[in-house]
């Protein structure tokens, strides 16, 4: 099993904390007011703790669940204590009429993280294309990007004890096709599907 550090105290670092105690995993979150960290880390059980806002985190892998315009920064100021693990980042940038991303160059927030991480650390993509309910109680594919394979086997073996399925798109230049996927899950929510209840995901023909 893996071990995790959530960084962030909101819906989705509550949900991730959640599947991962009950995969088996090793979980501490990290908030800027500790005593939310605290009461979450209570709240999830199975031994969670709860670490000091811009420490070195626990876990080999660091999960910032945050809003997309917190993420960099977030990442600058762990800086060093950052150094050597694997980064995921979650993060939808969408624009304000949920049409678009926020940025309008073709990167992502996990390549603008990865050019502010430290020496000897990943960043991975992870968790963006499906919705906060559907990761509480479904068992959905879950696309990664990152360029690094160590990383993402981790990361993959992270998402397996959650009971889903991982697939890597390839290297992180992909994860702001992701970020377009995330879009597209909206879209659909709005209109095809009309409903936030599915997931984006791979059905592959028998053999």
């Amino acid at each position: 099993m893996s071990s995790i550090s959530i960084i962030g105290t909101g819906n989705m670092a509550r949900t991730i904390g959640a599947r991962a105690i009950a995969g088996g995993n090793t979980v501490e979150v990290m908030g800027r007011d500790h005593s939310k960290a605290a009461d979450l880390a209570k709240t999830l059980g199975g031994g969670t703790t709860a670490g000091e806002w811009g420490t070195a985190p626990a876990g080999d892998i660091v999960i910032v669940a945050l809003l997309y315009d917190g993420v960099v920064p977030v990442v600058a100021q762990y800086g060093d204590a950052l150094a050597g693990k694997v980064i995921v980042d979650i993060s939808n940038p969408f624009n304000s009429t949920f049409d678009g991303l926020a940025h309008t160059e073709q990167t992502s927030i996990a390549q603008e993280a990865a050019k502010v991480a430290p020496a000897g650390s990943s960043v991975v993509k992870a968790f963006n294309t499906v919705f906060r309910h559907i990761l509480e109680k479904g068992r959905p594919d879950v696309f990664i990007a990152g360029d690094s394979a160590q990383a993402k086997a981790g990361v993959e073996a992270f998402i397996t004890s959650l009971g889903m399925r991982p697939l890597d798109v390839g290297g992180l230049k992909m994860a702001h096709w992701l970020e377009g996927a995330g879009l597209v899950t909206v879209g659909l929510a709005n209109h095809g599907v009309g409903n936030l209840d599915f997931a984006l995901g791979i059905t592959e023909l028998p053999a």
